[in-house]
């Protein structure tokens, strides 16, 4: 019975460890960056990025401060839990918060050369393009 758990902890510790190949090879090296084009098919005038600095977590700049969290699904789920954002106050709140609430509803991602799409089963969308 216990050489039965091998394999299965071996096959668990092997997915674990493919993760941050997963994640880099979805979404590109730690210091890509995606700046934020769409919200739900309409143009986002401020500017907001997002990238992946490690597997299990996502950063980047909101219209007014820095953001981070922690990403609790592998590729191609997408599911952004315990954020975190500096405080500054700016002309770009409203923006802001836009941005970062509609970052916590999307649950899928798909990569498509240059592209990124954020969405969700309720038909929300964020698109992004990949920085030169």
């Amino acid at each position: 019975m216990p050489n039965s758990l091998i394999p299965l902890g071996f096959i668990c510790l092997s997915l674990a460890a493919c993760r941050g190949d997963e994640t880099i090879a979805a979404y590109g090296a730690a210091d890509n960056k995606w700046h934020l084009t769409e919200i739900d098919g309409q143009p986002f005038a401020a500017t907001a990025t997002l990238n992946f600095p490690e597997p299990g977590r996502i950063a980047g700049v909101a219209p007014c401060n820095n953001y981070s969290a922690d990403l609790d699904a592998p590729y191609p789920w997408f599911d952004a839990q315990h954020l975190n954002v500096t405080r500054m106050a700016c002309d770009d709140l409203a923006a802001e918060s836009q941005f970062l609430q509609a970052l916590q509803d999307m649950t899928l991602s798909e990569v498509s050369g240059s592209t990124l799409i954020l969405s969700n089963v309720a038909g929300r969308e964020m698109l992004f393009t990949a920085a030169e």
